[in-house]
């Protein structure tokens, strides 16, 4: 007999098929981790095959791709409209932003550090190795039109160009406003708040698409990249990954215990996330996923679809490692001994480079062709590292996305809006 006094359970909640499919799935973890495995026998066992399956991994990427802008600019434009002033807008700005500056430049030092400390370069046989086609890749760039192009000249031209800083400037601007007008804003965020939802669940749809892409970029890279350059350049390789690590098991818990915000479970919530976007080599990937991830941590909305988005411009932590220990590495290689001033130098054009390049194509390439020029490296250099540069971007962007969640996490723990739910919300 059933229980009268029983609660009917919510839509989807229940013992459906949909609801039995969820729970026979194994985690998107372990479908990643086979996932992984799969892609490298596939690619050490049939090399032509996989040379092909590139188009499905790119095709995986353009449809999130497809997706963020639709869901950063109504995700955007509802927390900041919801916020209750525009003071508490400029200071959740002002929080993020000096929060960024001042992790990255403390990760910049350590890399440093940890560069001088091992010696890494020194010895090195570059001239023995070829370096890579650079002539499409920007060799420079110009910080006023950088700063400049934040400002869209046009907001649909931006939309359609997935422009992630001018997207996030306009999207600021129509938030304030429609903190301003009242009453008259609601229809508005009804309808943007209707259409970020929506774009949750089309990005749920395509995240089903994981372990399939996941193979075709593993057995691409296995394929077509081979391990001889990896192997040459090892000491590098090594070195990158060592920092990447002392960074996020010395000094990201240190901020945490800081600001009192809870790491290690953070990891467990989001290690998935981290793991696609360590295989994927994408950030983008994981951001809509990542914000629905931290909400159910206890992240506040308002705080989560604010930070991120504004951390991916701006909070590069895993591309600032790379940036100053590349730099140290050509120096070393080349015979260049490094001042006090150049160093000095250094330092400041690196804490100025990787701040707002999100929309620079090959921007981490970009930046060290930049800052090797300032210090009078060869280009040569910095063409020989593309040679391992898909191994290190693996790590680079994991880096970037852990150091992001944790910002995100200390952001809102600032600002009262951190309550962590009593069970783990990992889904």
């Amino acid at each position: 007999m059933e229980d009268p006094n029983a609660t009917a359970a919510p839509p989807g909640s229940g013992d459906g098929p949909e609801r039995r499919r969820r729970l026979s799935m194994p985690p998107l973890g372990v479908q990643v981790l086979v996932a992984l495995v799969v892609g490298a026998v596939l690619g050490f066992a049939a090399p032509s095959f996989s040379e092909h399956l590139k188009i499905v991994g790119d095709g995986f990427i353009r449809l999130i791709e497809m997706s963020i802008v639709p869901l950063i600019f109504p995700l955007i434009v509802v927390s900041i409209a919801r916020l209750e002033s525009v003071r508490a807008v400029g200071r959740l700005a002002v929080k993020a932003l000096l929060y960024f500056e001042i992790v990255t430049t403390v990760i910049l030092i350590v890399t440093l550090f940890v560069a001088f400390a091992t010696g890494i370069g020194r010895g090195a046989n570059l001239h023995s190795l070829a370096p890579a086609n650079t002539d499409n890749i920007q060799r420079s760039m110009d910080l006023p039109s950088l700063f400049l192009n934040i400002i869209p000249e046009n907001v649909f031209a931006a939309l359609g160009e997935g422009d992630l800083l001018a997207i996030l400037f306009f999207a600021v601007f129509l938030g304030l406003a429609l903190t301003k007008i009242g009453d008259k804003a609601k229809p508005v965020i009804t309808v943007l708040d209707g259409i970020a939802d929506a774009m949750f669940q089309v990005i749920a749809w395509v995240v089903r698409l994981t372990p399939l892409a996941v193979v075709s970029f593993v057995a691409y890279n296995t394929a077509h990249y081979g391990w001889d350059l990896v192997l040459k350049l090892v000491m590098f390789v090594a070195v990158f990954y060592g920092a990447a690590i002392v960074v996020l098991v010395v000094l990201f818990p240190i901020i945490a215990a800081i600001f009192r915000v809870p790491y290690v479970p953070m990891l467990r919530a989001v290690a998935d996330l981290l793991l696609l976007s360590f295989l994927t080599r994408s950030a983008e990937v994981v951001l809509a996923p990542l914000i629905r991830r931290l909400d159910g941590f206890g992240v506040d909305r308002t705080v989560s679809s604010f930070s991120l988005p504004l951390g991916y411009s701006f909070n590069a932590d895993g591309a600032t490692m790379y940036e100053a220990l590349a730099v140290v590495f050509l120096a070393h290689a080349y015979g260049v001994e490094l001042t006090i001033p150049q160093l000095l130098t250094m330092l400041l054009v690196l804490m100025l480079l990787t701040k707002g390049i999100a929309g620079v194509p090959s921007a981490a390439i970009v930046v060290l062709f930049s800052a090797s020029a300032v210090i009078g490296l060869p280009a040569e250099g910095v063409a020989i590292l593309l040679a391992v540069d898909f191994v290190v971007d693996m790590a680079r962007t994991g880096l970037n996305v852990a150091g992001n969640s944790l910002a995100t996490l200390v952001i809102a723990k600032s600002e009262g809006l951190f309550r962590r739910p009593k069970e783990e919300v990992t889904a």
